[in-house]
């Protein structure tokens, strides 16, 4: 009896086994697009000077409207007639909400249009950490130096750039195109919603919005050693959440078993230890599903497999933290503290702040349920400071997906394109409820390094990566 049962379970190991591995065997790579070989003729000289002008307006938006010097955003709306006359000839302009541009491209025929978005306001900057002047444009050994340079004067560049050449070709899109730029993105302000509200009270439903998002990159999958354009399809929700705790207060000599401040830091180690519950969601499958079946043998063992390893899978992530584990859940990151002001007093107060970014189906309020559950002390108050839910997912399956993942393969014609969660929030965000085909794209080749750079010192962008990004959007516009 006992051999029968060892039979039995040996055939079922052999079986699951040859499952698995037959099922990695046919996980095979999707076709690839085949790339243009039509060369686009740019520029350079004129691309580059255009950029250093955009980069010595000192547009950087402050939550403190005070601080804001609205005379720099004037000089940059100003600034665009000059540097593209053949769109300001061609192209109406209007001024929406606080401080939004909106160009609007005529096309030769009715249909849905299509959205090219892009900021123009950037964040501050501390200068004595920069090796070089952050709004002086300094171009040396083929780099472009300053603050905008990635987020995003330079996809806006790209835009402006790509449509003036066109413009002078006698080129005419089949259908509209308007080019929305926002001046307050980088705080969330009104003037997006301002710019979708234009749009839904005129009852237009773009085919097609493109912003800033994922970008051409290298060394981020298992097991894919080629470049990846990645399309972000979604983004994640955000909220900032605080933990408050009081007392009464006292002499530090005397203290209680259990401090205000104590209680928060068991709060703390609690909700690190309790990570969100895993959401394979749309984005992230559909990701998977792509450039896994360009992994090695072994991850596509994992990847073939997901219906068995997925748990294997997601402590995988949790280990290695970082971008790998916020694709699979809902993360918490504690980034402020405040308490007493002395050593020797219990504060009478004390607060940790959080920043989460909100996954699949959880929402600003269920997020901070599920906090308030994890931490289970009635004596610390859950409070959220502000926050949106996560996005819709986009359509993959439309004409338009394709029409812009053909444009990325034609001009990054060695990488492999795929959708993918952004994890920051966007301004593209509030297009959602007027499509369902909004796309997160800078287009841009960008390393570790440079991604780093994003919101960080000595932000700068190789010239020929700008030029690229001209290139891009030309391409893109041909095919609208």
């Amino acid at each position: 009896m006992l051999w029968y049962v060892l039979g039995i379970a040996g055939a079922v190991i052999i079986i699951f086994l040859a499952v698995i591995l037959i099922r990695a065997a046919q996980f095979n790579p999707k076709p690839e697009l085949t790339p243009s070989m039509k060369e686009v003729s740019l520029d350079e000289k004129k691309i580059v000077k255009d950029m250093q002008e955009m980069i010595r307006c000192k547009t950087i938006s402050y939550n403190d409207a005070s601080l804001i010097d609205e005379a720099e955003f004037e000089k940059f709306r100003e600034l665009l007639p000059d540097l593209y006359p053949r769109i300001h000839k061609t192209c109406e302009r209007l001024f929406l909400g606080v401080n939004g541009i909106l160009y609007h491209w005529k096309g030769r025929e009715a249909g849905d249009p299509v959205v090219l978005m892009s900021h123009y306001d950037v964040v501050p900057v501390e200068e004595s950490q920069w090796e070089k002047p952050a709004f002086e444009a300094v171009c040396e050994d083929g780099v472009l130096w300053g603050r905008g340079t990635l987020d995003t004067k330079g996809t806006l560049c790209g835009i402006l750039e790509a449509a003036e050449k066109l413009i002078g070709e006698g080129f005419e899109p089949k259908h509209d195109i308007y080019f929305a730029f926002s001046g307050q993105e980088e705080i969330n302000g009104s003037t997006c919603p301002a710019m979708v509200d234009w749009f839904e009270e005129r009852g237009i439903h773009p085919a097609m919005v493109v912003d800033e998002g994922g970008a051409v990159v290298e060394n981020v999958f298992p097991g894919v050693n080629r470049e990846c354009a990645l399309i972000g399809i979604a983004e994640k929700g955000l909220t900032n959440i605080e933990f408050h705790a009081k007392s009464g207060g006292g002499h530090a000599s005397m203290p209680p078993v259990h401090t205000i401040v104590g209680e928060l830091a068991k709060a703390v180690v609690d909700v690190e230890n309790h990570p969100f519950p895993r959401q394979m969601t749309k984005p992230v499958r559909e990701m998977l599903d792509t450039l896994g079946r360009r992994s090695t043998f072994a991850y596509k063992v994992l990847f073939a497999n997901l219906w068995c390893f997925e748990g294997l899978f997601d402590k995988v992530c949790q280990k290695s933290g970082g971008e790998l584990n916020a694709m699979l859940r809902t993360t918490c990151a504690m980034t402020k503290m405040e308490g007493g002001k002395a050593f020797n007093v219990i504060p009478p107060k004390a607060s940790i702040g959080m920043n989460l970014r909100l996954m699949g189906t959880d929402t600003v309020e269920s997020a901070r349920a599920y906090l308030e559950q994890v931490i289970h002390n009635p004596d610390i108050e859950v409070t959220v400071f502000e926050g949106r839910n996560p996005s819709a997912d986009s359509d993959t399956s439309c004409p338009e997906w394709g029409v812009l993942c053909q444009a990325v393969a034609d001009t990054w014609k060695e990488a492999l394109v795929a959708p993918y969660l952004m994890m920051a929030c966007s301004d593209s965000w509030h297009y959602c409820r007027i499509t369902d085909r909004v796309y997160k794209f800078s287009a841009m080749k960008l390393s570790k390094e440079e991604r780093a750079m994003i919101h960080g010192n000595n932000e700068r962008v190789p010239v020929k990566t700008l030029v690229k990004t001209v290139e891009f959007y030309v391409r893109l516009m041909e095919k609208c």
